[in-house]
């Protein structure tokens, strides 16, 4: 959990876009880990098979209906809550014009990019957690460096 924390809650964090849905991933996670640690193969590296899991419990989390109810009633009654500092870090990075604009892509880019270029996993790795083609994830990292420039561009012309 030390090793691989802050890739698991930041990987949980890109793919909901909330620190509280990213804290209760980030927990749901390592339960889960704790829990099936005789099934990891060694197919894959740890970190890939942690965020493998952090994809599949975020995904599982978005269709649960109480996580939907949470989220409405999170909209309805947007409370402000004492950030720690490390995320007040990470939310400034957010909301920087580079990270905007690759939390701005479509899911698919996004995930691709940001699981080759900030958790530094090869294509294969990313091919298989993804459960998609070397050629499909070099094309969505492709695309997704070809549009972040041109965002940051329309940015700049507004």
């Amino acid at each position: 959990m030390e090793r691989y924390g802050d890739d698991v809650w930041n990987y949980a964090f890109f793919l909901t876009s909330r620190f509280d849905q990213a804290d209760d991933i980030f927990q749901d996670v390592f339960l889960k880990v704790y829990r099936s640690m005789f099934s990891f193969r060694g197919e894959s590296s740890v970190k890939t098979w942690l965020l493998a899991i952090t994809r599949n419990v975020a995904k599982d989390h978005r269709k649960s209906a109480w996580a939907r109810r949470v989220l409405l009633m999170a909209t309805i009654r947007r409370t402000e809550t004492a950030s720690s500092t490390e995320k007040e870090v990470l939310s400034r990075m957010v909301n920087g014009d580079i990270w905007k604009a690759v939390m701005d892509l479509p899911e698919k880019l996004r995930e691709a990019l940001l699981l080759y270029a900030h958790h530094q996993l090869t294509v294969p790795e990313i091919a298989s957690m993804l459960n998609i083609s070397q050629g499909t994830v070099k094309s969505r990292i492709h695309r997704a460096r070809a549009k972040v420039p041109a965002m940051l561009k329309d940015q700049l012309t507004d």
